[in-house]
């Protein structure tokens, strides 16, 4: 039986371990070419090894797929470079680039180090920048040069971008910019025949497994199943096939069999005088928007409920 992605070939960064390791095995279960990157940094960020991204290549040879490593720095402009040059020269083209690497540094704001910032900034947001910038530029000269594409970027944010989550600030901030970024690029890119989408996951991995949400849920559950890091990647290698060509710019929650579709900002209540306020009249004007709007959503993408 032909996979769903038969012969495509795909990147996978952060793919050492959770979900991007099962990115990386499903897709290539599913008749894909992938390469597999990952730093092997820690949790933090910190150090660096080649072997988490050779021990996914290895377990996916051994299943009979095709798979490379990678281990470039993909927060960093040159690395982001080499990896999507990788690709196109082991495989000879590109179609699919995932990007899922991630580290936490969390910290109450008040408390949090500029460089503790700047490190889950960059590896998020500039890691998910460099790939994409690269990959783009690849197909945008094919398509100029008249060869068709059928590309997909799929990115990764999170509920603590999309909705918030305290000690976060950092990585809530970066996963917000991906969203953001998601939405653009895909009205970017598809005149060159890609498609750019996200996906918010809830799984329980190694940066995930100390977060009071992600610890009730499993509590709550009696065991780990909803929370497989497996349950992600079906929808992720669909978004990464063929069948999703008509669908971009959309971010898609994902927690065990649940598949959301997240609605972005919109225009709430309003008011328009024709005319510039004084800032005295707002006193009777903002407080009275705010209360007919509906109220912002908690850590599950929810409106709490009203009595």
């Amino acid at each position: 039986m032909t996979g769903i992605c038969e012969g495509r070939i795909v990147v996978v960064t952060g793919a050492g371990n959770g979900i991007g390791r099962e990115h990386a095995k499903l897709f290539a279960q599913e008749g894909a070419k992938v390469v597999v990157n990952d730093l092997g940094g820690s949790r933090d960020g910190s150090g660096a090894s080649a072997g988490p991204a050779q021990t996914v290549v290895d377990e996916i040879r051994a299943a009979g797929g095709e798979a490379v490593a990678n281990t470039d720095d993909i927060s960093s402009w040159d690395g982001s470079k080499n990896l999507i040059q990788q690709a196109i020269d082991t495989f000879g083209g590109l179609d699919v680039v995932v990007n899922n690497a991630g580290i936490l540094r969390d910290r109450m704001l008040a408390n949090m180090s500029e460089a503790e910032w700047d490190a889950v900034i960059k590896v998020h947001l500039k890691g998910t920048f460099g790939p994409t910038r690269h990959a783009a530029a690849y197909w945008r000269d094919r398509a100029k040069a008249g060869q068709p594409n059928d590309a997909r970027i799929i990115n990764t944010t999170s509920p603590s971008g999309l909705f918030g989550n305290v000690g976060q600030s950092n990585y809530g901030a970066a996963k917000a910019g991906i969203a953001a970024f998601t939405v653009i690029t895909a009205q970017e890119l598809g005149r060159y025949g890609v498609t750019v989408n996200a996906i918010s996951p809830t799984a329980l991995t190694r940066l995930t497994e100390d977060l009071a949400s992600v610890q009730a849920i499993k509590d709550a559950s009696g065991d780990a199943d909803p929370l497989a890091p497996e349950n992600i990647s079906p929808t992720v290698v669909w978004l990464g096939s063929a069948a999703s060509k008509d669908v971009t710019g959309r971010v898609f929650a994902v927690f065990g069999g649940n598949i959301t579709v997240v609605e972005s900002w919109v225009n709430g209540p309003s008011v328009d005088r024709q005319g510039r306020w004084s800032p005295g009249e707002l006193s009777e004007v903002i407080p009275d928007l705010v209360a007919k709007a509906a109220p912002g959503a908690d850590m599950t993408g929810n409106r709490p409920v009203q009595g």
